[in-house]
């Protein structure tokens, strides 16, 4: 999918280790619970996350067309990756050869509410579908306000309560997913609900990094719009009406094109105050998207600057949400080292 892949497959790792399974996995981040992206495992089940990426120079298909999966989990769909696709239609292309490497014998679980992954199914399905935020299948109710409670259904019946420490509506669909798999793989449904109460999240997913005088530093791996909102839509739902200011680096690929210029601007809805970096060769133009947000929001083109103004705005109870899926030049400890010389805590 688009959204959650890493998450999604770290919660799924941790379900079949806490029942036992030993499983083996390769994601694309660090599971908090594990402490490592990849290892072997010691037993049949092999979790991998994966995308419609191209495999290599001389091979173009997918990667994910080579995995030969019998438990699917297809997150949603969205247009990204622009350097590779010239529009979603190639995507939801690729999607379908995907889907017709899962055997009858297998399980693909999705979306019951994506419109995208609808149609690669409608293109041709002949594996049991398993669905997940629908009254047929896999459904949260009763939800706490930030997400770190919700009740597990099943058809309509009830099968548990998950509490945990993540926050977002995007994370109880992973949750569900993940659940949905981890039956597929023979764990009781009871067991998957208990062992996400003790999932600790992933690395650069909504990480906080410090505090220093009531003042928060995230780093999140957000990078496409949907991905943007759904992460300051979490944020705002865990801190109220706090302080909340949003840093990006547009850095993928795809954002660098401007591909998402005319929708990123919306993503910031939730956000108080906006700091954009504007790469030195980039298509997206950040002071038309920052026209289009507001006077909230403002450019530069260097860190440091950036780190400047965040911390001279910064008073307790100010949350600082970093999103980029790259380094952007160490912005996180330079953001609390600053902090902490402002607080007089520098070593």
């Amino acid at each position: 999918g688009t959204h959650g892949k890493t998450t999604t497959s770290s919660m799924l790792a941790w379900i079949l280790e806490y029942a036992k399974l030993k499983p083996g996995f390769l994601i694309g981040g660090i599971p908090e619970n594990f402490g490592i992206s990849a290892r072997l495992g010691d037993a049949p089940f092999f979790v991998v996350e994966a995308d419609e990426y191209d495999s290599a120079f001389f091979d173009k298909r997918s990667k994910f067309v080579h995995y030969r999966s019998r438990t699917l989990i297809l997150n949603n769909l969205e247009f990204d990756h622009a350097d590779i696709f010239d529009d979603l239609d190639a995507i939801k292309r690729q999607f379908h050869h995907l889907v017709r490497t899962v055997p009858q014998n297998g399980l693909i679980v999705a979306p019951g509410d994506d419109d995208n992954i609808k149609d690669v199914l409608e293109q041709g399905c002949w594996t049991p579908v398993e669905h997940f935020s629908a009254p047929s299948g896999w459904q949260a109710q009763n939800l706490s306000e930030d997400g770190s409670g919700f009740d597990v259904y099943l058809k309509g019946e009830k099968q548990g309560r998950v509490e945990w420490g993540l926050m977002g509506e995007h994370n109880i669909n992973n949750a569900l997913a993940a659940i949905a798999a981890a039956r597929h793989a023979g764990v009781m449904v009871h067991h998957a609900i208990d062992a996400l109460g003790e999932f600790q999240s992933v690395k650069r997913r909504m990480e906080r990094r410090g505090e220093v005088s009531g003042v928060q530093v995230y780093d999140d791996f957000a990078h496409h719009p949907t991905a943007i909102t759904m992460t300051l839509e979490g944020l705002r739902r865990q801190v109220g009406s706090e302080h909340i200011v949003a840093i990006l680096e547009p850095r993928s690929n795809t954002m660098q094109m401007g591909v998402h210029q005319e929708t990123l601007a919306a993503a910031f809805a939730e956000a108080d105050e906006v700091m954009l970096f504007q790469p030195a060769s980039s298509d997206c133009s950040m002071q038309k998207i920052a026209a289009d947000i507001g006077s909230n929001a403002q450019v530069f083109d260097a860190v440091d600057a950036i780190v400047a103004q965040a911390v001279k705005r910064a008073n307790p109870g100010t949350h600082l949400l970093v999103m980029s899926n790259g380094a952007f030049d160490g912005i996180h400890q330079k953001l609390i080292d600053a902090l902490e010389l402002k607080s007089g805590r520098a070593k």
